[in-house]
């Protein structure tokens, strides 16, 4: 069994209409309809210059550098 996903839109007598890709056999098939609820589609957001200013903390020692087994991969 393999999935395939396939978009779609349901027309106002309640139907879908789906072309399958030339690749898919004849054969059975279980149909499985995930709807998108309007409280899911979240719009994006404006991003605001400055808008997580003062949540993001930086250590003190950021700027020095990195001990050698960093770069090696080694443990000391």
């Amino acid at each position: 069994m393999r999935a395939l996903e396939l978009n779609t839109v349901i027309n106002e007598q309640h139907q879908i209409h789906l072309q399958l890709p030339d690749s898919i056999e004849a054969g059975k098939a279980k149909v499985i309809v995930l709807l998108e609820e309007a409280s899911e589609i979240i719009p994006p957001q404006k991003r605001v210059f400055g808008q997580f200013r003062g949540k993001i903390k930086v250590g003190d020692d950021f700027d020095n550098e990195l001990p050698e087994d960093f770069w090696t991969g080694k443990e000391a």
